[in-house]
């Protein structure tokens, strides 16, 4: 069964995806493609479509319409068992009975792989994830980094196109998570192989991934690189999701190029501002945090200090400015001044960013 001629350099393509469970529509018609060699990451909240969308790639649910292709060929029909993919689930799915080993090589035995064949493989799969030492290990007495790397093996064994990755590191602590977040990566890049991870960890996405989509009530709302989503957001949802932003509303007066006029609780002034933003539809103001200064050198605005909070590496302070909330990042190396204290803020517009839409409009 064929589809149409893959675009160079892709892998995977979806188009007008669609699931719909009854009247519940989880994914509406989304479009994408997966570049060969590259650690995509699907973000966002539970309910918003990414887990259904890699169960549509894995074989293990039908789309409502809509169609994906792997390679120019098209997966309409073909059951998981013959999807060269595989998949890594949240929960690990290790067999208990069986030795690291055995649990590694079992579906070699199943797809009747001979006995010299998978042994030679698994061996290769358990060095690839730094396992070797512990093929003969009974399961339950490994840590919890040690278990995703026997189901890491088990899934690359196999030799899959595409791999599949579900909320992999959300049972582990936080620590862990960090380190098996490097081994991640460093093993994707080794295999040459491509990863899509689902997950609602923004850290976690940026720290994995070549591009993040970023998913909203089963639509796509951004699709581009960590650095662009997190500089750049398209919307207000996406630079509220991926956290750290304040937010205003904002009304755009005029629009020239990459940039926008707009109104604000703060006045008028022009900023940087995203493609889809236009005169007369509704816009937010973001800015970072880290981009806001405790100044009173001309202009500046009137606040009070709401609470401090130490974060390690630097202070995060809440001040009141007029009926706006705001977050304010500084070193740690800074003094923060007191809850209570009057202070001064102010911010660069050319260091600001104009988005689609508003918190309060909904999905």
């Amino acid at each position: 069964m064929t589809g149409r001629e893959a675009l160079p350099g892709t892998l995977l393509e979806a188009r007008s995806l669609h699931k719909s469970y009854g009247q519940v529509h989880a994914v509406r018609g989304v479009d994408f493609v997966l570049a060969r060699d590259s650690y995509v990451t699907l973000l966002g909240p539970s309910g918003c479509g990414k887990t259904t969308i890699l169960r549509l790639i894995g074989g293990f649910e039908t789309p409502s319409s809509g169609h994906l292709n792997l390679d120019g060929t098209s997966l309409d029909g073909v059951p998981a068992s013959r999807r060269p993919v595989n998949t890594v689930f949240q929960s690990y799915a290790l067999f208990p009975h069986l030795d690291v080993e055995a649990n590694v090589g079992f579906g070699l035995s199943v797809a009747g792989v001979s006995r010299d064949e998978a042994s030679g493989r698994v061996a290769e799969a358990l060095r690839m994830v730094r396992l070797e030492n512990m093929a003969r290990r009974a399961t339950q007495q490994l840590s919890g980094g040690q278990q995703q790397r026997v189901a890491l093996a088990r899934a690359i064994v196999n030799r899959p196109r595409l791999l599949l990755l579900d909320e992999p590191l959300s049972a582990l602590d936080r620590k862990m998570r960090k380190d098996m977040q490097i081994e991640l990566r460093e093993l994707q890049r080794r295999l040459g192989l491509t990863f899509l991870h689902v997950t609602h960890d923004q850290e976690e996405a940026f720290a994995l991934s070549d591009r993040v989509i970023v998913m909203n009530h089963g639509r796509i709302e951004q699709n581009d690189e960590p650095q662009t989503i997190y500089r750049k957001p398209e919307t207000a949802y996406v630079a509220d999701f991926i956290g750290g932003s304040n937010i205003l509303p904002a009304a755009v007066v005029s629009r020239a190029a990459d940039r926008a006029t707009v109104a604000s609780a703060f006045g008028t002034f022009e900023s940087p501002a995203a493609p889809s933003v236009k005169v007369g539809a509704p816009a937010s103001l973001c800015l970072r945090p880290e981009l806001i200064a405790l100044s009173d050198a001309s202009p500046s605005l009137p606040a009070k200090v709401a609470h401090v909070v130490f974060q390690g590496a630097d202070w995060l302070v809440q001040v009141a400015a007029g009926k706006q909330i705001l977050f304010v990042r500084l070193a740690g190396a800074e003094s923060p001044p007191e809850p209570g204290n009057d202070v001064s803020i102010r911010f660069n517009p050319d260091q600001a960013w104009v988005a689609a839409g508003s918190l309060a409009g909904g999905p």
